[in-house]
């Protein structure tokens, strides 16, 4: 038997020893069997379980050090100009097995055995460097505090719910905000048989959302850059009411009133023309200070969208999105698709409507997109990666009577489907990205930038 450099039954020597990785990396601990490993085909976790915790990587529901109740997780993270860490990608936990879940509750859950307690290892993820060379900055343990800890709760209860009612193929990282369903598996997660369905699902693991591993991290650092605004304060809030209901019920009592009413109410002057007037009235409303972030939101990756619509209830302009690299979109697959992750985040529609000329606030709305409306998004991100991918852009050029050039492409437009669509996204036509491959028409080896959008039609379903 293997004489461990920990004891296994003492939660402290594990957590020091782990520590010991801290400003290392994998080739420097373990030394030549961790270069010699070419068997080895899955990823830094494993290795680091293989060649530094000596212990062979398994699926076991237990905790990987269940004489502890500590569990081994490690995570990539980026570098950001200010020297601020954050992460690379959300957190994956257990596979969630959809025969035995329907048959737990949260405290005896496989979620809740395997992950009450975490031991995380973040380590510095570099492009050009082997996964043995990725240096470790953060190494420590991870209980979550209370009140995160009601709002996983009903996070867990929103994904069982969905399989116990045999919806296990229609899950979302959208439905939830903390504790989300991703997945895993090749090509996005191979298909499982689900309770109370014939319709297959594919296999998902329960995730800690990119947002939420932002916050661990920088609450390990200590070092946070932002200031934060909470809109649950205490725990017996948590308790009994959802973080959507308290954020409804601060809005509805400005509904019907226009943005200089709000404003007197609330006794703040915002100026209408600046780019974060809209991100401020939303805090200004929830009672947050303008030089603050949103904590929840933050950590649940919501995103906000601010809706002016018509006297017909029709929003003035199509949603955007952050325009895309031509490059990225032909390397990525739909389940990685960057595109697909926003899709499955949730959203907060803040909706005002034109009356006597004037902008008066509606409602506001929590959505995340259906299933079968992400099924209908797909068709359009393929297309969009089939032209570019085979350089087939422009369409066709048109000048107008001023001789001034107009370009028709093949990305989908808004008759492509009802849900959305591509077009530019740029400050000017010399706004561009390069092109994975000329173009055919022009000979172009770049573009003005693009992005998606959703139809202004949808958003109107949304709101109605």
């Amino acid at each position: 038997m293997i004489q461990l450099p920990y004891d296994i039954n003492n939660k402290h020597s594990i957590v020091g020893y782990a520590k010991k990785l801290i400003n290392q990396t994998l080739r420097i601990k373990c030394g030549e069997i961790v270069t010699k490993d070419k068997t080895n085909k899955g990823g830094f976790g494993q290795l680091l379980e293989k060649h530094y915790f000596l212990y062979e990587p398994n699926s076991d529901s237990e905790a990987d050090f269940k004489e502890v109740g500590l569990e081994l997780k490690s995570s990539p993270m980026k570098q950001l100009r200010k020297l601020q860490y954050v992460s690379k990608e959300r957190l994956v936990l257990n596979i969630i097995n959809y025969n035995e879940v329907i048959s737990q509750n949260f405290n005896n859950s496989s979620f809740w055995k395997k992950n009450s307690n975490l031991l995380l290892v973040f380590y510095l993820y570099e492009i050009d460097k082997e996964k043995i060379d990725y240096r470790i900055e953060i190494v420590d343990e991870w209980t979550f505090p209370d009140i995160d800890l009601e709002i996983i709760k009903k996070d867990w209860n929103v994904i069982f719910q969905k399989i116990k009612d045999g919806k296990a193929h229609e899950l979302s990282e959208g439905d939830t905000l903390y504790l989300g369903a991703c997945t895993k598996g090749s090509k996005g997660g191979n298909l499982r048989e689900q309770p109370n369905s014939n319709v297959k699902a594919k296999q998902r693991a329960y995730s800690l959302k990119q947002g939420y591993v932002n916050h661990i991290i920088a609450t390990l650092v200590d070092n946070k850059k932002e200031n934060y605004g909470k809109l649950i304060s205490s725990l017996a809030i948590a308790k009994t009411t959802s973080l959507e209901d308290i954020v409804v019920s601060k809005f509805q009592k400005y509904y019907g009133k226009t943005i200089i009413q709000i404003q007197k109410e609330l006794n703040v002057e915002l100026n209408s023309k600046a780019k974060n007037f809209n991100a401020n009235i939303t805090k200004s409303i929830l009672g947050i200070e303008l030089k603050d972030e949103i904590e929840e939101f933050k950590k649940a990756d919501i995103i906000v969208k601010t809706v002016r619509l018509d006297d017909k209830d029709l929003p003035k302009e199509d949603i955007s999105f952050p325009a895309f690299r031509f490059e990225e979109v032909i390397k990525e697959t739909w389940e990685s698709s960057s595109f697909k992750s926003i899709l499955e985040q949730k959203f907060l529609f803040i909706f005002f409507k034109y009356e006597d000329k004037e902008l008066k606030l509606q409602k506001v709305k929590f959505w995340n997109m259906p299933f079968n409306d992400i099924k209908e998004a797909r068709k359009m991100w393929l297309k969009t990666k089939c032209v570019i991918r085979n350089g087939n852009i422009v369409q066709e050029i048109k000048y107008d009577k001023n001789g001034k050039e107009n370009r028709l492409t093949n990305f989908p437009n808004k008759k492509f489907n009802h849900i959305s669509h591509v077009r530019p996204h740029a400050l000017n036509s010399n706004d561009v990205y390069p092109l994975p491959k000329p173009d055919n028409l022009t000979k172009a080896n770049e573009y003005t930038k693009h992005c998606f959008w959703l139809n202004n039609t949808y958003v109107q379903q949304i709101y109605l």
